[in-house]
This record gives C-alpha cells, sequence and structure tokens, in this order.
C-alpha cells in the first residue's frame, strides 16, 4: 500500500497467543509503506459490546473487523484497518480494533491490561466502548485506566517520579472518546436536558470523602480526568430491536436500522473524520506508518520482557532509525543531484562549487525532514563528513576530467607541431622564429578551445615544459641568431615559464579561496537551517508543556470548587514544577542556538586558519 493510498483488508498487528503478544511482521511489511502522517483510531471495551461493529462503520463498511454471533469473543490481540483519509488527502486512517476486555476465558487477567495500554500508547484517539449507561459498575469496569502509571513510564531513568512521569502523560495521550451503546435513558440532569458531553463530565464528578472506599470509587474518574484533558462521549440507540437481526448486523443494509443509530454513527463517524487528530510523538513530531512499526516492536518487546514500555527508550530507539535512514536519503539526494546537474568538466571551479552549495543545502533540507531528536547533531554532523568526502570526489573528478579533456585536445592541436619538431624543420636558420610562432600559433587555438576545465593551464604548462630541451635545442642549431639573440630568447623562454608558474600559484590560491568562500556558505546554511528546526522543536515543546499546565491549572481550579483542598495543593506543587520546566526550557534554547553558533563557528574558524597557515 504505496503511501496509504490504497485501502486494504483489516490484518492482526499484535496478536495474542496464550497470553503472549506478538507483532504481526505481515502488517509491520504494510506500515513500512506507508509515509503518510496517521490518524490512529484505537476502540477498546469489554468483549461482546460491539466495538468491531462501530469500527467497521467508521470505515464505511458493513463488513471488514470480525464480527461473531455469540457470546465468544472474536477479535484476539489488536487489529488494524489502514486506508486513505475521507477528509485529510495527505493523511491516512489506521483503524485499531481490540481484544474485548474481561473475557472470562483468559487465564491472565494482566494480559487485559497490557492490550488497554498498547492501544493508549498507539492511538491519537481513544474510544471506550460501554453499554446500557455510565454508572458507578461501567467506570469500575475501566479500572484499568488507574493502572496506567504502573505500566507506562515516560522518562528511562530509573528514579523517574511516578506523580512527574504521570502528569507528562497528557502531553501524550490520546484524546478520549467514551460511546454508550443500547442506551436507553433520558439525557436529562434534576429535570433539565444534557448534552452527552454532560453526561460524562457529570458521571465523572468526585465524591467528597476521604475513606477508602470513596477513594477507591473516585481513583478512575480522577485518572480519566487527569490523563484525558480532551473528552467526548456519544450514545447509540440499538441498530435494531430484533434480536435476530442484531445478531446479523453487518447484514442489514442502513435503510433497515434504527433511524436514531443511524444519525448517531454517522454524527460519530463525521466527529472522528473531522477532529480525530494526526498521532504525534514529543514535540510534535508527526507518526507516520514508517514510525508506527518500530514503536510497537519496541513496545511488545519491553512488555514481554517483563520491563515497563518507555516512551523516552521507544523514541530514542526510533530516532536512531529515521535518522540514519534520513542521513542515507540526504547522501544519495546530494550524490544524484551532482551527477545530474554537474556536466564534467566545469569550465571553472567556481561553477562547481555552487552547483555543490546548492546540492548540500537541499540534501541538508531532506534531512532535517525525515530527521527528528538529532541529539548533538551526531547524524548531521555525519552527513556533513559523507557530503565533505563526496564534494571532494567529484573535485577530484572534475580535474581528472579537465585533465582527460585537455590532454587530448592539445594532442590534436600540436600534431602539426610535434610533426614539424621531429622531421627537424626547425632546425635551420631562421628556425627559431619560425618554432616560435607555431607555437605561439598552437598555444592561441589551444586558448580558444572552450570548457577546458581548472587544469587547462597545467596542461599547457607542463606540455610546454616537456619542449623546453627541443626549444634549446632548435635555438642553438639557429646560426642567424648571434649569441646575444641566444641570451635574449632564453631569458625570455625563463620569464614566460616564471609568470606561467606565478599564474599557476595564483590560480591555486584563488581556487582555495573559492573553497573557503563555498565552506563558509555552507556553516551558514548549516546553522540557519539547524536553527530554524531547533526553534520549531523547542516551540512545539514550549506549546506541549504551557498545554499541560492550563490543563492542571484547569484541574486545580475544578478541585478547589468541588472542595478537594487537599489534592488541590499536591497539584499546586506540580504547576510550580511546569512553570519552572517551561522557563528551563526557554532558557536551554537560547543556550542551545548559542553552542550551535560558536561550535560551527569555531569549526569555521578552524578551516580558515589552515587555509592561511598553507598560504
Amino acid at each position: 500500500m504505496a503511501s496509504g493510498s490504497t485501502k486494504m483488508d483489516p490484518i492482526c498487528l499484535v496478536e495474542n497467543r496464550k497470553n503472549q503478544l506478538l507483532v504481526n511482521p505481515k502488517a509491520l511489511k504494510i506500515l513500512d509503506q506507508i509515509s503518510q502522517p496517521l490518524v490512529v483510531v484505537a476502540i477498546v471495551g469489554l468483549y461482546r459490546t460491539g466495538k468491531s461493529y462501530l469500527m467497521n462503520r467508521l470505515a464505511g463498511q458493513n463488513h471488514g473487523f470480525q464480527l461473531g454471533p455469540t457470546v465468544r469473543s472474536e477479535t484476539k490481540g489488536i487489529w488494524m484497518w489502514c486506508m486513505p483519509h475521507p477528509f485529510k488527502e495527505s493523511s491516512t486512517l489506521v483503524l485499531l480494533d481490540t481484544e474485548g476486555l474481561g473475557n472470562v476465558e483468559k487465564e491472565d487477567s494482566k494480559n487485559d491490561v497490557w492490550i488497554f495500554a498498547l492501544a493508549v500508547l498507539l492511538s491519537s484517539t481513544f474510544i471506550y466502548n460501554s453499554v446500557n449507561s455510565i454508572n458507578h459498575q461501567a467506570l469500575q469496569q475501566l479500572h484499568y485506566v488507574t493502572e496506567l502509571t504502573e505500566l507506562i513510564r515516560t522518562k528511562s531513568s530509573s528514579s523517574s517520579d511516578k506523580v512527574k512521569d504521570s502528569a507528562q502523560f497528557v502531553s501524550f495521550f490520546p484524546d478520549f472518546i467514551w460511546t454508550v451503546r443500547d442506551f436507553m435513558l433520558e439525557l436529562k440532569l434534576d429535570g433539565n436536558s444534557i448534552t452527552e458531553d454532560e453526561y460524562l463530565e457529570n458521571a465523572l464528578k468526585l465524591i467528597p470523602d476521604e475513606g477508602p472506599q470513596i477513594q477507591n470509587f473516585n481513583l478512575p474518574r480522577e485518572c480519566i480526568r487527569k490523563f484525558f484533558p480532551k473528552r467526548k462521549c456519544f450514545i447509540f440507540d440499538r441498530p435494531a430491536s430484533n434480536k435476530k437481526q442484531l445478531i446479523h448486523l453487518e447484514e442489514m443494509p442502513d435503510n433497515q436500522l434504527d433511524e436514531n443509530f443511524q444519525k448517531q454513527s454517522k454524527d460519530f463517524c463525521s466527529y472522528i473524520y473531522t477532529h480525530a487528530k494526526t498521532k504525534t510523538l514529543k514535540e510534535g513530531i508527526a507518526v507516520t506508518g514508517k514510525r508506527l512499526g518500530p514503536l510497537v516492536e519496541a513496545y511488545v518487546n519491553a512488555i514481554n520482557s517483563g520491563s515497563v514500555p518507555c516512551l523516552e527508550n521507544a523514541v530514542t530507539a526510533l530516532a536512531q532509525l529515521e535518522n540514519s535512514a534520513a542521513m542515507q536519503k540526504a547522501v544519495d539526494h546530494y550524490s544524484e543531484q551532482m551527477a545530474q546537474r554537474l556536466s564534467l568538466p566545469t569550465d571553472t571551479l567556481q561553477e562547481l562549487l555552487e552547483v555543490h552549495t546548492a546540492c548540500e543545502r537541499e540534501a541538508i533540507a531532506v534531512f532535517m525532514e525525515h530527521s527528528f531528536k538529532d541529539e548533538n547533531q551526531v547524524f548531521q554532523k555525519q552527513l556533513l563528513i559523507m557530503i565533505k568526502k563526496m564534494e571532494g570526489d567529484f573535485l577530484l573528478q572534475n580535474e581528472e576530467a579537465s585533465d582527460r579533456y585537455c590532454g587530448a585536445e592539445l594532442k590534436k592541436l600540436s600534431e602539426p607541431l610535434m610533426t614539424s619538431i621531429s622531421e627537424g624543420n626547425f632546425f635551420v636558420p631562421g628556425g627559431h622564429h619560425c618554432y616560435l610562432e607555431a607555437r605561439n600559433k598552437f598555444e592561441e587555438n589551444y586558448r580558444l578551445i572552450p570548457r577546458k576545465g581548472v587544469k587547462a593551464n597545467q596542461v599547457l604548462q607542463n606540455f610546454l615544459q616537456s619542449l623546453a630541451e627541443v626549444e634549446e635545442a632548435i635555438l642553438k642549431a639557429d646560426q642567424v641568431l648571434t649569441d646575444a639573440d641566444k641570451a635574449m630568447a632564453e631569458e625570455r623562454t625563463k620569464r614566460q615559464a616564471a609568470e606561467m608558474k606565478q599564474d599557476l600559484l595564483k590560480q591555486k590560491l584563488n581556487e582555495e579561496k573559492q573553497k573557503l568562500e563555498a565552506q563558509e556558505r555552507s556553516h551558514k546554511e548549516n546553522i540557519d537551517q539547524l536553527k530554524e528546526k531547533f526553534t520549531m522543536e523547542r516551540e512545539n515543546l514550549l506549546r506541549e508543556q504551557e498545554a499541560v499546565l492550563l490543563h492542571i491549572l484547569k484541574m486545580h481550579k475544578e478541585l478547589l470548587t468541588e472542595g478537594f483542598e487537599r489534592k488541590a495543593n499536591e497539584l499546586y506543587i506540580e504547576i510550580l514544577r511546569l512553570q519552572e520546566e517551561i522557563k528551563r526550557i526557554k532558557n536551554d534554547r537560547l543556550f542551545e542556538i548559542l553552542r550551535i553558533l560558536i561550535e560551527f563557528g569555531l569549526l569555521l574558524a578552524f578551516s580558515q586558519f589552515t587555509f592561511f597557515k598553507c598560504v
């Protein structure tokens, strides 16, 4: 499925064999082909509550995720369905249907918790599906949410504070939707009509009591309110009143379904298509199929090893893969573009350097686009070293091409001159004058040849030097010239050779200067692009932290209003910590930009020092 452009059938993403989770390699191959950002919608809930049917409606199909007419759960593990997003052309919609929770046939209840945690970790919109109503029993069945702080870590440090860690869940947890199926109640509270969202928020209110029983009552409500700042509720009537019809819902056309259910499911699908956000990592990094696959593997491997999935470790491992691939992609772009745009030999060194500068700028942009979390610019520095080496290879190829071309042209032009020499035509009285005329004509014709390249003068000088002994012999054999004339001719020849040598030295110095100026432009380009990306990443991180702070401030106000002063005070400590963290990020941004400028500035200064030392 190239870039998520073609619809596929559902496939098992995470298999659940005897309570052992296994990633399906075929599903990973499908994800690896999707380079578009993903909108990932996962659904969880008790088994036999109609999760799969609801996800099939999101896919616009009656069939897809498997349904079953019996009490036995049909879905095992986590199943994935990828399709073009119906509203966002540049995105892929990924639906995740999970194994039903609370299956009495399961030997290990911990398995349910990991399925729940994986759905949270992988999705950008998380749907909890239940039946009848949101009451105490329904919330107690959602006890999995209270265990998330034990199952997930944001930082790799073993000394990580769980309270501090769980506060960061807000920045990467998905949006929360509670779908209530077969809803039979009136949406009223104290005699007044309420919305579905108000119904959910009322169900999540805490009871102000410090007793252990009440604390257990409040815990799932607290966790939902704390971890999921964006919450939404949808209620659904029964899709059909006839039991036989309910058993075979996937066979029923829409016009035979309950009218209210049709409207409710249409509103639900429309909301998901419009509001479900792109799955992102920390600092707003969009998750593509190529990125989701390694994340699934990292989380499942951590679970199977008995450790706790750590977001920082998973993202770091993913960054290593992505940055290595981004570096190779940038290298390939540079190499391909240089080969396409250059016609060797170039007329001047500057011509090649200008093409190099443009290709290097594009290569760095390619790297910046596909890389993230390149700590200390390790991969970018490697990229620059590789580009520098390739630039050197192109410079060498350019010199060799110029050398070959000039040598071939020189050989053709010098044939009359060399024939006259070999036949002794210049070893006669007045022969030296004839030789000079022939040689000057040859030089003039050689200089008229276009695009000889950077070795043109060097090749000519080498050729003329090879004729020095011949010219000396011709000069001695010329009986017309006096000794004074011969001395003057010898002096003139030496002066011309010295001038040519001086011209070659000036050319070399000029070329080194051009290389240094090109390197300076490259450094500036690197710094500018690095600063731009770094600033963008820091701004994304600041936005995340400020959003977390706003959410906790809102919770703090709600707790005070509801009379939970002790809990509000505990939250206030977290507010102070977040405010300090935001200040630190702002200061770190300035420091990091300064460090980049100094580091690249030192590299440039070293290059300049080396150049002037050589001069």
